[in-house]
């Protein structure tokens, strides 16, 4: 069953934190899909993911680039899973029907919408109902992710 880990932003926001796990995650040699709550949202991070650093890039696709089986990233607002991704990444509010596929599922959360913590309370208790291992990350003081339940 997937581990489930959910990621509560309160000190830097969605496009400072996505990258550094996304490395993390391609350094594990493991693919991703990013799963965004709406289009707009997926091609502000398309743009995003190619400059995000001055001397790196995450390699990334899209349905509309092609080749969507080939991306070690690939991004959409749906619940496919073309490049045969081991960890699934939720943000603005994007949910999954199933948790079975992945090694890993990992909620990104704004901790300053109510709304978004809401369906984040839902989402761990619906993700212990299926047998994960459900985990909660908060950013401390000095920028470094702790593991607080």
């Amino acid at each position: 069953m997937a581990e489930v880990l959910f990621y509560h932003l309160e000190r830097q926001p969605l496009e400072r934190v996505l990258p550094n796990l996304l490395e993390r995650t391609l350094e594990r040699g493991w693919r991703a899909v990013v799963q965004c709550g709406n289009p707009e949202r997926l091609e502000a991070l398309d743009g995003w993911l190619w400059t995000y650093r001055d001397d790196s890039f995450l390699p990334h696709g899209t349905a509309r680039d092609g080749f969507s089986e080939q991306q070690p990233i690939f991004l959409t607002t749906g619940d496919e899973n073309p490049n045969g991704a081991q960890v699934r990444f939720l943000v603005e509010g994007a949910v999954t029907a199933d948790f079975a596929p992945y090694t890993r599922v990992v909620h990104i959360f704004n901790g300053h919408d109510e709304a978004a913590i809401v369906q984040a309370r839902m989402e761990w208790k619906r993700a212990r109902a299926a047998g994960c291992e459900v985990t909660y990350w908060q950013q401390a003081d000095n920028g470094r992710w702790e593991r607080r339940a």
